[in-house]
């Protein structure tokens, strides 16, 4: 059996490679999808034939791919130029084709029925019979999996029928995209088409929540830590940076722009522009009035505005660090970390 599964592996692993040797040689049309009936048929189409779409979710734009199919999901990776030990993320229609996929307890179906559909992912053990592709889970026994709090998503979704793989939908490590035109700037060329549904409204990706078994937070995202401790009635344990990560955006640099970045910056300094917060002479502000729901939604897209005016460096205001402010440092702090 061991043989046979190694065998497996082996070819597995070759097909990989193949496809990404393919991706590479040669450049994909990329269509943009109205969001109407016949753009969600024809990225549900897409996705059955094993192409990469881009959809909205309420978090970020996804990249997404047959949770099933080997080689679609090794298309995500060559596409973004995504580690292969760095886990995805599945989307899925409702806590119902969740439980299909992984085990859940007690405490995770607390949290799936306070949270979901909503900015928050649950990483659990598989279910042998999931019938994923082994690649989501980079060898791991566990799946971060997740309900999107979106329609245009969940059209998407019933659409297809199926479990959708979808981390955000950039180059591997750079600004995720909370508009078409950023999935279109950075992979035009490189997947099948992306489905056009506007902004995004939280503009950060899901807090990441892992149940093996004990709950710990592995990122911090659109749903605030406190709402998750309220509703487990204790403070959540957190896990380290690492750069062998069991849930995506663990890696300790991560969502950078081309421009190096400065943070907790009270001044501009010279061939500075300033990114700032609340009341502040700045370039442009995340929130004038301090909000931190506004300032999460702003954060990527702005980025990717000031990434695009400068080739020198991107100053930032101090954030403060409750609610959504620990999600949006805690993206700062990766996009400003040392870049290997």
């Amino acid at each position: 059996m061991k043989y046979l599964q190694s065998i497996k592996g082996t070819l597995l692993q070759m097909s990989i490679n193949q496809n990404a040797a393919s991706q590479a040689d040669r450049r994909k049309h990329t269509r943009l999808l109205h969001p109407d009936d016949s753009g969600v048929a024809a990225a549900a189409d897409l996705l059955r034939q094993g192409g990469l779409v881009a959809f909205p979710t309420e978090t970020v734009y996804g990249l997404g791919a047959d949770a099933r199919n080997d080689l679609a999901v090794a298309g995500i990776f060559a596409a973004k130029g995504r580690p292969q030990f760095n886990p995805l993320i599945v989307h899925v229609s409702s806590a119902e084709a969740a439980a299909r996929i992984a085990a859940f307890g007690a405490v995770a179906e607390r949290l799936a029925s306070a949270f979901w559909p909503g900015p928050m992912t649950l990483v659990l053990p598989v279910r042998p019979d999931a019938g994923l592709s082994a690649l989501i889970s980079a060898g791991l026994p566990s799946i971060a999996i997740r309900v999107p709090n979106h329609a245009l998503a969940q059209r998407l979704l019933a659409a297809f029928g199926g479990p959708v793989a979808a981390p955000s939908a950039n180059p591997s490590g750079r600004i995720s995209p909370t508009l078409a035109q950023h999935v279109m700037d950075g992979l035009a060329g490189r997947i099948d088409a992306v489905l056009d549904g506007g902004a995004c409204g939280v503009g950060v990706e899901s807090t990441i929540v892992g149940l093996l078994p004990d709950p710990v937070l592995l990122r911090a995202g659109g749903l605030p830590v406190e709402a998750i401790e309220t509703c487990l009635g204790h403070r959540l344990a957190v896990a380290a940076t690492t750069d062998r990560p069991n849930a995506p955006g663990q890696l300790a640099s991560h969502y950078a722009p081309e421009a190096a970045l400065r943070l907790n910056a009270t001044e501009r300094r010279a061939g500075e522009l300033l990114l700032g917060f609340g009341a502040v002479a700045c370039d442009l502000n995340l929130s004038p009035s301090g909000d931190l729901t506004e300032a999460a939604a702003n954060l990527f897209r702005h980025l990717h505005d000031l990434d695009g005016r400068t080739a020198g460096a991107i100053a930032v205001s101090p954030i403060p660090g409750h609610g959504l402010g620990r999600a949006i440092n805690d993206r700062l702090s990766r996009a400003a970390a040392p870049r290997s």
